[in-house]
């Protein structure tokens, strides 16, 4: 079975900034494109951004300019940098392995708790 690790989460007060990271196997990192995805407490999941092999991004309009998407095939690592949190990015995220830049792969993370409060 494939694991895939996500960590970087916390607690952040508004304006501040983490970093996530997510990591699976060297094989499986770099063959395939790779996502975050977010879910609050009563919401669906929802697309944070995507990354293609080769690094090329896009990312979700609600966190545009704030968040940013990028991996190191050679450390087999994905980055997500959250700057200027708002208390609305608060969620569960979670990395995904596979798929397209417009939809999903099969491989998730457990994901790791982000929590922006004052």
């Amino acid at each position: 079975q494939v694991h895939v690790a996500e960590s970087g989460g916390g607690l952040a007060q508004p304006g501040e900034s983490l970093n996530l990271s997510c990591t699976t196997e060297r094989s499986i990192f770099v063959n395939n494109y790779m996502g975050w995805y977010r879910q609050a407490p009563g919401k669906a999941r929802e697309l944070v951004g995507r990354i293609t092999i080769s690094g090329r991004s896009s990312i979700a309009e609600a966190v545009k300019g704030r968040f940013t998407i990028s991996r190191d095939n050679a450390k087999s690592t994905m980055y997500l940098q959250m700057n200027n949190l708002k208390p609305e990015d608060t969620a569960v995220y979670y990395c995904n392995v596979g798929g397209t830049m417009s939809t999903w792969g099969d491989l998730w993370g457990q994901g790791t708790q982000v929590t922006v409060s004052s």
